[in-house]
């Protein structure tokens, strides 16, 4: 789907990868021989059965079957939507990107229930709408979103024909067509042959060629530039990787392409960190570890078994990441850009974790296809993914499921940390904090924050991003309250905020845990411009298991203007008991918030949210619990305590 395409981050200027290592576990270890001997495309049918193996598509579970017939009838009469120039220009006037992809994402959907109920009916019915559909597409100027048109050469605003882009949008629509070609080439060619014929040609003219003939692309990172490799890179190789083992044919073209699939595959493992973690925020795993799942299992499958990363101990944590990052129910830690309430894809779970030889992840994904309802419905939002599920299924559902609840984690790279008061539980406190630096991948400046549970429900929350737009991913991404550490749980130093840039980062930073608790602290005053006058701020979070949370301040500042204070976000329900005793209040969950009122003045702002992504997870109210610092001394210390009411 085209609403999940996240866009490129236009501040991605070059930057010091000190901790980039050239692994090169693709090219570097696999040569153009190794592909030629192995390479048998055909071999994917084993897992994604074609229209034509009915035996296989009528054992799909009944339930399963009849649903996506319903929802292919409801496309029977879809009149398919005309993309106008005035969408596009839109996005240049207003900033608002959906109304081009909303619009676009209508035939995207279509197309794909139509395909989906063709494939489980099998009797011709939706074949003519699907043509019309795939037509329909192939007559589309451009398949890249308005927000990615800027990306030629000729800029933004209307798609130049004579330069295809290749970037997230045009990647899932060559996706979804390759998916159509693979599956309906042969029925397509008793209507009439020209119909997959133009399907080709669409998918060769607008990906392939610019594919092979060009390596100034970004995201690709083959042109010697040192860069931040973030989700586009695996992610428009997974594409790539689909159109050239279903639709071309020229076998040297297919065998190049590949492997140079390979060597740009390689800069996005070369980038990630050893311990696995996400920086683009857990959201993204999905469109990063995830698709690298996707991009390794189909080059695995295709070569027969010849290629295979998936025993490396780097893809195991990448795999692993996104049950680290589980909080409880549909919370998920949502660090830079990432909704704190996530739906991710059992299947592709339970997949990486098979792939890994993870057993927990496994069952994490079978935990989620249970709170997913998968006996009733299965997630077919993507041709590859559909299938996969549609045919994993039954194996999922009964396989042991457990949600992913580890005690404690410490991602060392990354600089995350998470304690819990009880392995394999939510109940009691979940706390986790971060450290880095305020110039990864989809930043937040918010170096020290944390994110505070008790019972799973959110107490001390990370607001996470509203609705993608212009300003975004521009130069006034930092003007968005979201992205500001002014509302992160993080300070106020002598009236300054945290800056971007990758000089702004943690120092001094520790993490330890044991039976009786967790404690992490770093130094956070290196993430303020000079203009803080912050010699050191060190910030320290204790969980004592069963007990309480502590958060401690100690600084030592040049200047003292008065304008320093405490921020903390928070969706519960706020109230002071008395000086020094603050409640709050979240679901059933009521805890205590200690502070010394001699040290500390609080006062809560509620923060209005109105953005439609935010309010997927927070009230229309939030609130911000500022505690501004009585003393005018240039060093001091406090504490604020959490505590659960008897």
């Amino acid at each position: 789907m085209i609403r999940s395409v996240l866009p490129l981050l236009l501040l991605l200027c070059s930057v010091s990868l000190s901790a980039q290592l050239s692994r090169n576990w693709l090219a570097g270890q696999y040569d153009t021989a190794v592909l030629r001997r192995s390479l048998q495309p055909a071999a994917l049918a084993h897992e994604f059965p074609a229209y034509a193996d009915r035996a296989r598509w009528e054992s799909i579970t009944p339930v399963y079957r009849e649903r996506l017939i319903r929802e292919g009838e409801s496309r029977l009469d879809y009149k398919w939507q005309v993309v106008p120039a005035s969408v596009y220009l839109e996005y240049g006037r207003s900033g608002n990107r959906y109304i081009q992809e909303d619009l676009y994402n209508e035939n995207i959907t279509a197309l794909k229930q139509l395909a989906f109920a063709e494939l489980a009916e099998g009797k011709g019915r939706f074949l003519p709408q699907l043509i019309d559909g795939a037509w329909a597409v192939c007559e589309i100027s451009s398949w890249s979103i308005s927000a990615s048109i800027n990306l030629q050469k000729k800029g933004g605003s209307l798609p130049d024909i004579t330069e295809p882009v290749i970037e997230l949008g045009a990647g899932i629509t060559a996706n979804a067509m390759a998916w159509v070609y693979y599956h309906f080439k042969d029925a397509f060619n008793k209507t009439n042959p020209l119909i997959a014929r133009r399907i080709k040609q669409e998918i060769e003219r607008r990906i392939l060629v610019p594919y092979y003939t060009r390596n100034d692309l970004w995201w690709m990172a083959l042109d010697g530039r040192q860069r931040m490799v973030n989700n586009w890179n695996i992610w428009l190789n997974y594409n790539v990787l689909t159109c050239l083992l279903l639709v071309e044919d020229d076998p040297g073209k297919q065998l190049t392409g590949i492997y140079k699939t390979m060597r740009s595959a390689d800069q996005f493992i070369n980038y990630y960190k050893e311990d696995g973690a996400c920086e683009e925020g857990p959201a993204y795993w999905s469109h990063a570890g995830g698709m690298l799942y996707n991009y390794l299992s189909m080059l695995r499958t295709a070569t027969g078994g010849a290629v295979d990363l998936f025993d490396k101990p780097l893809v195991k944590n990448i795999a692993a990441y996104i049950g680290k990052a589980y909080i409880a129910g549909n919370w998920f830690l949502n660090y830079a850009d990432a909704a704190a309430q996530l739906h991710t894809d059992p299947g592709m779970v339970y997949a990486f974790g098979k792939a890994t030889g993870d057993a927990s992840l496994q069952q994490f994904g079978a935990y989620l296809a249970q709170q997913a309802q998968w006996e009733n419905k299965v997630p077919v939002e993507t041709l590859f993914a559909g299938v996969r599920n549609l045919f994993a299924a039954k194996e999922i559902l009964t396989i042991t499921a457990q949600p992913s609840l580890p005690e404690a984690v410490w991602l060392n790279n990354t600089g995350i940390a998470v304690a819990r008061d009880l392995a394999g539980s939510s109940k009691g406190f979940y706390f986790s904090a971060l450290a880095g630096h305020n110039a990864e991948s989809h930043n937040h400046n918010d170096v020290g924050t944390c994110v505070v549970f008790y019972d799973g429900q959110p107490i001390l929350i990370d607001v996470g991003n509203e609705t993608y737009n212009a300003q975004t991913f521009g130069p006034r991404r930092y003007a968005i309250w979201t992205m500001r550490s002014a509302y992160h749980n993080v300070p106020l130093i002598n009236g300054v905020e945290q800056h971007e840039g990758q000089r702004y980062a943690a120092r001094a930073v520790a993490f330890s845990h044991d039976q009786k608790g967790a404690k992490f602290s770093l130094d956070i005053a290196a993430a303020y411009p000079d203009s803080a006058a912050v010699r050191e701020w060190t910030r320290s979070y204790q969980l004592k298991k069963q007990q309480s949370f502590t958060i401690t301040d100690k600084y030592n500042l040049e200047k003292n203007n008065g304008q320093t204070a405490l921020h903390f976000m928070t969706s519960a329900a706020v109230r002071s008991l008395r000086d020094g005793v603050l409640e709050l209040q979240s679901g059933p969950v009521v805890l205590q918030l200690q502070y010394d009122p001699r040290l500390l003045q609080p006062t809560v702002e509620t923060v209005p949210v109105k953005d439609k992504l935010l309010l997927k997870s927070w009230p229309p109210e939030i609130r911000r619990i500022v505690f501004r610092l009585r003393s005018t001394k240039l060093s001091g210390s406090h504490q604020l305590v959490l505590r659960k009411v008897s």
